[in-house]
């Protein structure tokens, strides 16, 4: 991962957690076969590559195959339902809103806690913090589309070649985040937030 990547694909990691071949995402895709259903055949790729970024990103994958910033809380795609394009959904870690910050006038002494970090990973305040201490943690939610141009075709059903489109899908969706949310983090880790 390089430091201004928003996403990367994490093929050591994925090789190395393979049980019985030379990737866990391949091994992910054949036990989550259900996640492609009703997607076979569709002339659209956008359910198949939804479909193939569930499959690589957590609860399924854990850790991910496809990884993410530490300002990133979670990330999805849908299809839209108006017109049928890619959406992305991303939620990340925010600084304070400067509206906050310009002033401490709402503070009151309380002592307000921002985002918790353990080894440099935001975390949720632990439930014993919450008795005692108040927390903001600004988050930003980001919906927004994603072009189609390079995605793979839709195989007609569950082939050998599933693992390979679903990787390009990957690859393509991978790239598209990355330059839609790659200068934002940029731009709030340059200011020290």
């Amino acid at each position: 991962m390089r430091e201004d990547q928003a996403f990367w694909i994490d093929t050591r990691s994925d090789r190395e957690r393979a049980h019985g071949g030379d990737s866990r995402y391949t091994e992910l895709l054949r036990d989550n076969i259900g996640e492609f259903d009703g997607v076979w055949g569709d002339i659209a790729p956008v359910a198949f590559a939804c479909a193939a970024w569930r499959v690589a990103t957590p609860p399924v994958a854990s850790p991910g195959f496809v990884r993410w910033h530490r300002r990133i809380l979670s990330a999805s795609c849908a299809r839209n339902g108006w017109d049928g394009s890619m959406i992305a959904r991303i939620s990340l870690v925010s600084p304070p809103p400067a509206a906050l910050t310009a002033s401490r006038a709402w503070w009151r002494d309380r002592g307000w806690e921002g985002w918790p970090e353990i080894f440099g990973q935001y975390v949720e305040p632990a439930e014993r913090d919450l008795t005692k201490i108040p927390f903001v943690r600004p988050v930003l939610l980001v919906d927004a589309p994603l072009p189609l141009d390079d995605l793979p075709p839709v195989p007609d059903g569950p082939a050998e070649d599933l693992p390979e489109l679903a990787h390009r899908a990957l690859v393509v969706l991978v790239r598209e985040l990355n330059r839609l949310i790659g200068p934002m983090i940029s731009q709030i880790e340059g200011q020290g937030g």
